[in-house]
Parts: C-alpha cells; sequence; structure tokens
C-alpha cells in the first residue's frame, strides 16, 4: 500500500535539505507518495498565511507529514509557526534522539539519549499573559494537569518498552515549583510503578544540566516537561557535534511530524552547502513510526559510514563538499 507523505521543503536551507532527503528515501524503493505543501514565510508570501488551511488540511489527512527548518517573522503579530503545529495536532511528544557519530565534533563518544519532552502545556502554554502599560511588569502562567503529564510519561515508558531501553529518568524543579512541576514527578513516579522491569529515579533540572556535562553515559532517557525539555534537548545535541546531527519528531495520536530541529540558516541559503544529515535522520525517525525500521537502520549505517570515511563532507563536518555531494556519499553505502 502506498504511503502518502505530506512534504514542507521550509524556508532558508530547507528546500536544499529536503531535496537531499528525498533522494536517501527514494534509494531506498519506498512505496511513498509526496505531496509537497507551503509552510513559513514562503507560504506568507504566495498565500499571504504562515499556516495556509490547504497545509493544515492534507497534514490532517495523510496523518504523516516531513518538515524543513521554518522561519517565523520576528514580531508581535507573528507567533511560533511550531508551536501552532504542534497545538493544532494536538503533538503532545517531542521525541528528541542524539547519537555519537565517529568523524563529527562530538564531545563525547558513548551518547545515546532519548529526551521526551511535554509539547503542549507548561510554560509555552502561555495563558494569561500580561505586561503593564509601563513595561515594568510581566506575568505568564505555567499550567502542568495530570492527564498531560501521565500521557507524556507513560508514552516515555512505553517507547523505552519497545527500544530496549533500560533506564527513564524524569527531571523536574519540584523543590522550587513545587505545585506544577510538584504534580509531574508525583505522576512520573505513580506510572514508574507500572513499568517494574524498567529502572526510574529523577534529577533536578539544574542538576541534570551538570551531570549531562560532566557524566552523560549515566542517562539512557529523559522524560520532563515543555520548558526543560526544550533546554536540555539542545543541550544534548551540543554532546553530539551540535543541531546539525540532531533530529526530532512530534506525535500525536491522530498525526506525526518530523523535522530537523536546527533553524533555517538563511547566511547560507542558496549556497548549496547545507549539512542535510539532521532532516534525513528525521526520515529515519518516520521511517520508524512506519514500521520501517530496517530501512531506517539502513539510512543510519550509510550516514555512519560516510561520516567514519569522511568522504564528501560539508564544511560543518570539516570537510568542503556540497549538498549534493554529500547526499551521495551517503545513497552510495545504503546497499553496502
Amino acid at each position: 500500500m502506498t504511503q502518502t507523505i505530506t512534504i514542507i521543503k521550509g524556508d532558508g536551507i530547507g528546500p536544499e535539505i529536503m531535496d537531499a532527503t528525498i533522494r536517501v528515501m527514494d534509494a531506498l524503493d519506498l512505496d511513498f507518495n509526496y505531496e509537497f505543501k507551503d509552510a513559513g514565510l514562503c507560504a506568507l508570501e504566495a498565500h499571504g498565511d504562515l499556516m495556509p488551511k490547504a497545509t493544515l488540511d492534507n497534514i490532517a489527512k495523510n496523518k504523516i507529514c516531513l518538515k524543513g527548518p521554518l522561519t517565523t517573522p520576528v514580531g508581535k503579530g507573528f507567533s511560533s509557526i511550531n508551536v501552532a503545529l504542534r497545538r493544532h495536532f494536538n503533538l503532545y511528544a517531542n521525541v528528541r534522539p542524539v547519537v555519537t557519530f565517529e568523524g563529527t565534533k562530538a564531545r563525547y563518544d558513548d551518547i545515546d539519549i532519548l529526551t521526551i519532552r511535554e509539547n503542549t502545556e507548561g510554560a509555552y502554554l502561555s495563558e494569561g499573559q500580561t505586561i503593564s502599560e509601563d513595561g515594568s511588569f510581566a506575568e505568564s502562567k505555567i499550567i502542568v494537569t495530570r492527564e498531560a503529564s501521565e500521557r507524556i510519561v507513560r508514552y516515555a515508558f512505553d517507547l523505552a518498552v519497545k527500544a530496549g531501553r533500560k533506564k527513564v529518568t524524569a527531571v523536574h524543579k519540584a523543590n522550587i515549583m513545587k505545585t506544577t512541576s510538584g504534580l509531574f514527578l508525583d505522576v512520573a513516579e505513580e506510572v514508574a510503578k507500572d513499568y517494574p522491569h524498567i529502572e526510574f529515579n529523577s534529577l533536578i533540572v539544574d542538576n541534570t544540566c551538570m551531570q549531562l556535562v560532566m557524566n552523560p553515559s549515566q542517562f539512557d532517557m529523559i522524560v520532563t516537561t515543555n520548558l526543560f525539555g526544550d533546554i536540555i534537548s539542545d543541550l544534548c545535541a551540543g554532546l553530539v557535534g551540535g543541531l546539525g546531527m540532531a533530529p526530532g519528531a512530534n506525535i500525536g495520536k491522530d498525526a506525526a511530524i518530523f523535522e530537523a530541529v536546527h533553524g533555517s540558516a538563511p547566511d547560507i541559503a542558496g549556497m548549496k552547502i547545507a549539512n542535510p544529515t539532521a532532516l534525513i535522520l528525521a526520515a529515519a525517525m518516520m521511517l520508524d513510526h512506519l514500521n520501517m525500521t530496517d530501512k531506517a537502520n539502513r539510512i543510519r549505517q550509510a550516514i555512519k559510514g560516510t561520516l567514519l570515511a569522511k568522504d564528501r563532507l560539508t564544511g560543518d563536518l570539516g570537510g568542503t563538499a556540497k549538498t549534493a555531494e554529500f547526499t551521495d556519499a551517503v545513497i552510495a553505502r545504503l546497499s553496502a
């Protein structure tokens, strides 16, 4: 059965790295049909809307989307497109894996950490945002619910079972944020009892950041609230060489969006030198989601082999190759 995928190329380097990623997927002879839709600045210019209804309807129909980086214009009249997408489709789980690939600028050689971030509430819900007329006082509520906390923690443990992970760490700030973070921690401890074969512990967020830098190998999976997950997942990306090596997924009951989590890099857009690795790895996550893990692993092994051989690497990886040349090197190893 043909799988139809919504493709959003995105802004800046987005079209270049998406073209590279589609070439890699096509080399695997996947029975995919691509439907291309606009979002971001290109959509604003073409349709007068950052997120056209036609794009939202297409994602709702196909339920699977691969997305390049989007640019939200700076200004009070624009809110984050990525946040809007997560809310619209109730994509409650943000999944951010980081793995060390030899041949990169990784700080450690044994990183394999999966961060699961609650995506729909917490500090990013931004309820009750106010600022005084004189600009001297601002307020924004943090809302945490038992329902969303249990949903994300249970998702993390279920994924741990499916992926063969051994340990889940709940990250919180319950020592200070006794109500909101305290509720999340209470729920995490309750849910953990249903998974006695998975090791569970909890850490305060500031200690977590220190431990990630000093001894990251102690972590297997991390589950946490929205703001902490945003910060921690980027920290983890820094351990393996930066956001250029970090894919992400936003998973909900009725839809899933896979993406490169880095920005649109307008300074190098059109130069055809962008590193497509993060988006290619996001495509591999999409294949995992579609129960095509064997093909997903072929992609990861091809990237691993390319980096190890230092074959046609882009500038950020220490080479001088163009995006297409790096992609050629990956494709050449897909059948190896």
